[in-house]
């Protein structure tokens, strides 16, 4: 926004000094994979045979739609994706917020997914080499990919005896990705493990561009409907007119024994050392903030960073209003006196570095009105096996002419 102040006393006839001010509104990011990707995009023996031959043919009808049938583990060991998916237990801190509230329990679980750092993206995945990890062992090492973060959250939602089903597709904003579907009493929910999201089958603002294949502990399922976009196809697997299937009735109803561990122990997060993550992130950005302004003199304004440290950790949960009721007055106090401008930024941690670049990239720091005085605030939020949700509050204030 560029903002025209005249000189006091003087006519709107005489000249006037422009100052350019930045409003963040928001941001998108496209993984590079996801424009790389053209169109080409132990079990018995006589299983692991029958899965390449049911993945050749499924490809043979629809080239561009994807199916994984088999995968390799950490060890090596080739497995069908079936032995992937088992119920497992959540962290117990994630059950004991909600007591009474199971849908806010399951938005939080999938919120506590999506925290999980994610591999970098390789543009030839779905080669028949993929390599994917156990659930324990990615919360173990807190880091996995698309289809790992998808396995953990529809193992979780087993756990509360959910019908939950992994499903691969593809995304307009992420290019290759997996979902899990949830059957509801009278719908399909769709839940993008990248982001914590639950979207409607019949959403218009669900990214998911196509629903290629599912799998659960039993069966791999290939979508053979002509219109595989989510709000057109029909989602009842046992229709073989529409889903064509890995094993016959007669097998996917026996048993195979899951690679997955009985439960997943989780331990807490050193308090101690996530204070010290903040302290070192504050610090940092507002070095940075002040490197980022080597025209101009950066003040802090203290009061409004106490509100904005008051605010944080409520919108963790999603709980109470934006201010907070003991903080309304003063937050109202700031607001007769300055023109604010700024906005909440939340990530998983990964690194310093990644949070530097979200908050360079909002452009607040780049305000140029004279007089403008600047509020940081930072709040990490624990979660178990040092699984760390990251708040950023960086806003501008104007003093009102």
């Amino acid at each position: 926004m560029i903002t025209e102040k005249h000189e006091d006393h003087c006519l709107k006839s005489c000249s006037a000094h422009s100052y350019i001010r930045k409003n963040w509104l928001g941001s998108i990011v496209f993984p590079f994979s996801a424009l790389l990707q053209q169109s080409e995009f132990l079990d018995q023996t006589e299983v692991l045979q029958r899965a390449q031959i049911f993945k050749k043919n499924c490809k043979a009808m629809f080239p561009n739609r994807r199916i994984i049938t088999t995968v390799f583990n950490d060890e090596g060991i080739q497995f069908l994706v079936t032995r992937y998916i088992k119920a497992l237990n959540p962290p117990q801190q994630l059950l004991d917020i909600f007591l009474h509230n199971s849908n806010a329990t399951f938005d939080l679980i999938a919120r506590f997914v999506s925290l999980i750092p994610f591999m970098p993206n390789t543009p030839d995945e779905n080669d028949g080499s993929d390599i994917w990890m156990t659930s324990e062992r990615c919360i173990s090492l807190a880091i996995g990919n698309k289809e790992e973060h998808a396995i953990l959250l529809c193992n979780f939602f087993l756990y509360f005896g959910k019908k939950a089903l992994v499903l691969l597709g593809t995304s307009m904003l992420e290019g290759h990705v997996a979902y899990v579907v949830t059957q509801e009493t009278n719908e399909y929910l769709l839940w993008n493990p990248s982001t914590g999201q639950c979207y409607k089958q019949f959403d218009p603002f669900c990214p998911l561009k196509s629903v290629d294949c599912l799998f659960d502990d039993r069966n791999v399922w290939f979508n053979i409907q002509q219109n595989n976009t989510p709000m057109a196809v029909f989602f009842d697997y046992s229709k073989e007119s529409f889903w064509k299937q890995l094993l016959p009735k007669n097998v996917q109803g026996t048993k195979v024994q899951s690679i997955q561990p009985e439960e997943i122990m989780y331990f807490e997060s050193d308090k101690s050392m996530v204070e010290d993550l903040r302290n070192r992130i504050e610090r940092t950005l507002k070095s940075k903030v002040m490197e980022w302004r080597p025209k101009h003199p950066t003040h802090w304004n203290r009061q409004c960073t106490f509100i904005l440290r008051q605010i944080l950790p409520k919108l963790e949960f999603g709980i109470g209003s934006f201010v907070s009721s003991e903080g309304d007055n003063e937050f109202e106090r700031i607001l007769q006196f300055y023109w604010v401008t700024g906005f909440p930024i939340q990530m998983p941690y990964t690194d310093v570095r990644s949070i530097i670049d979200a908050v360079y990239q909002t452009g607040i720091h780049s305000a140029e009105f004279p007089q403008t005085e600047f509020a940081l605030a930072v709040y990490i939020h624990p979660y178990p096996n040092n699984i760390l949700s990251v708040w950023v509050y960086l806003a501008s204030l104007v003093p009102h002419q």
